[in-house]
């Protein structure tokens, strides 16, 4: 197999005039979707409006399962040492598990600080997170571990779950290894499957506006600015704590393995606006794993560590979970005592992961958190009800941002982060958005 060099494509590829760059027209579509949502919110709330975004979502979400079981396979068959795989997973999980922490505690610090929910004078009404309170409440960890078995392997593709498909993508590709020789002929196949469902991901990719701009004027037009109101304070203090995570724990992770947490931002920028415009981290997930292998990650682990990660690295969810907690507490004058606080960092660490995959997972997890650290504390869900939406964008795009960065650190840690392809990539040497020029032949 061999690979068209980074540097041979920056050579022989010009960079895109301004406004061919995908990130420049995702962030006019995101503005001019806003502006039709505050101008015009009949129009931005009519079905066509909305589907603009849904269906982009959909076409993404379509090509998920294929990319992942391919790429998860191919990275397996093609090690020799099966023990790395397993080496390669405990240190993802490790890493999850003390960044996640991280997460957790920044979020409990700022609010204990700020007191973004101290004088908030709303009621909250209890029907309105009835559904999600009832959820919470039948969530198991022992229906999580089953959950991750798919009844049948067709099932974990048709359904699009991703721990299902990653589960059998794993075995699957665990056999192929153990075949040898034999399997060349299959792998080869896989391998080039993947590049032809990338190739399907960069088609797709060119409806990214259109798909941010019914996303966001929808979302605009039917929430509004007056559905912000004196929550404001809330959305502001969230904004500014995943900042403050990202540039301060993430940056200083960065740093010790070598790279720079802003060049690295800038390096995934179309993916962050895309997830900005749609509010979902999966709709940037194929072409995050395709930027990752092009920035030096080695591919079994982008292809380990990245859908792993979409369920157990969770970071702007977990700074929600806490947060969200202490501004429904003090909105509804509940004095949380230090162990109850220590208290939601367990339960969070362990509901978090128990709720992905799961629609409207965010609000089901912190449902289940709130009944453990004070029931009382249920009904207070309704008051952030309302903005959930505006939470929801800066939750996808702490997570996308920290997945990406633990991709990274575990190809430092494993020792296989080709630094050529990083300084390249972040330095700008090449030209990030153009997929065409960097895809493996066979």
């Amino acid at each position: 197999m061999t690979t068209i060099s980074t540097t041979d494509a920056a050579v022989s590829a010009p960079r895109k005039p301004i406004y061919k760059q995908l990130y420049v027209q995702v962030l006019a579509a995101i503005i001019l979707g806003g502006l039709l949502g505050w101008l015009s919110p009949v129009l931005a709330t009519d079905p066509w409006v909305k589907a603009m975004g849904d269906g982009f979502v959909k076409l993404i979400k379509m090509a998920i399962a294929p990319i992942i079981f391919c790429t998860v396979v191919s990275g397996i068959s093609h090690i020799q040492d099966a023990k790395k795989v397993g080496r390669v997973g405990v240190k993802a999980l490790i890493y999850f598990e003390v960044i996640s922490t991280f997460a957790l505690v920044i979020g409990l610090l700022v609010g204990n600080i700020l007191q973004p929910g101290h004088g908030f004078a709303g009621k909250p009404d209890p029907a309105a997170v009835a559904t999600f309170a009832k959820q919470a409440g039948e969530m198991k960890s022992i229906d999580f571990v089953m959950h991750i078995i798919p009844d049948t392997v067709v099932g974990a593709f048709a359904t699009g779950d991703i721990l299902q498909v990653l589960f059998f993508a794993i075995l699957f590709g665990f056999a192929l290894m153990a075949l040898g020789e034999r399997g060349h002929t299959l792998r080869t196949t896989i391998d080039d499957v993947a590049h032809a469902m990338f190739g399907v991901i960069a088609i797709i990719m060119k409806a990214a506006p259109i798909g941010a701009f019914g996303a966001m004027a929808y979302t605009i037009g039917k929430f509004g600015p007056q559905a912000l109101g004196n929550l404001l304070g809330l959305i502001a203090t969230f904004y500014l704590t995943a900042f403050l995570f990202v540039v301060v724990v993430l940056g200083l992770v960065a740093k010790i393995a070598g790279f720079s947490i802003f060049r690295f931002i800038a390096y995934i920028k179309d993916e962050l606006l895309i997830v900005l415009g749609t509010s979902s981290s999966e709709s940037a997930l194929p072409q995050l794993m395709e930027k990752l292998e092009r920035l030096g990650c080695s591919k079994s682990v982008v292809g380990l560590v990245v859908p792993t990660g979409y369920s157990f690295n969770l970071d702007g969810t977990n700074i929600y979970m806490t947060l969200a907690t202490l501004f429904i507490a003090q909105a509804l004058g509940v004095d949380l005592s230090f162990s109850q606080q220590i208290t939601i960092l367990v339960v969070a660490m362990l509901t978090s992961k128990g709720a992905s995959g799961i629609t409207g997972a965010g609000f089901i997890t912190l449902a289940a958190t709130l009944a453990v650290v004070s029931p009382a504390l249920v009904p207070g869900m309704a008051i952030v009800l309302g903005i959930d939406k505006f939470m929801s964008e800066c939750r996808a795009l702490t997570n996308l941002t920290g997945n990406g960065v633990a991709t990274v650190v575990v190809s430092w840690w494993e020792g296989e982060l080709d630094r050529a392809k990083l300084n390249a990539a972040l330095g700008r040497q090449v030209d990030p958005s153009d997929v065409e020029t960097a895809v493996t032949t066979g």
